[in-house]
């Protein structure tokens, strides 16, 4: 599978079945999750840390290090699935919502090539 034929909700399913198989709703708090997401971010940083920008942009070139990356990539994916199960926060609907207000902040003619 990937992520042509992969719903988020089979991802948020597949996360809950695992917190579930394990017992963990009770530490999974909205507060606990926020900060391991934060964490996870962290970790996923880690890897560019000290870096150049080129550098960063062929570090996929390493399979070891595309590794490690995708692995940190997917566990802050997977506390930001588990928040939004914990808060019933409809992902798609939300990043869609939320792309409309970037767009009328960030009109593209006014912001093309530039981040101020």
């Amino acid at each position: 599978m990937n992520d042509h034929q992969t719903a988020i909700a089979e991802l948020k399913d597949l996360v809950k079945e695992f917190v579930d198989a394990r017992q963990w709703n009770a530490f999974h708090s909205p507060k606990n999750l926020s900060m391991s997401l934060a964490i996870e971010a962290a970790e996923l940083m880690e890897h560019f840390q000290w870096i150049s920008t080129d550098a960063s942009r062929e570090i996929c070139q390493d399979d070891n290090k595309q590794l490690a990356i995708a692995e940190e990539l997917a566990d802050v994916f997977c506390y930001g699935l588990a928040l939004a199960n914990v808060l019933d926060i409809d992902v798609s609907s939300t990043i869609r919502e939320k792309m409309i207000k970037n767009q009328q902040k960030y009109p593209a003619d006014q912001f093309r090539g530039r981040f101020e």
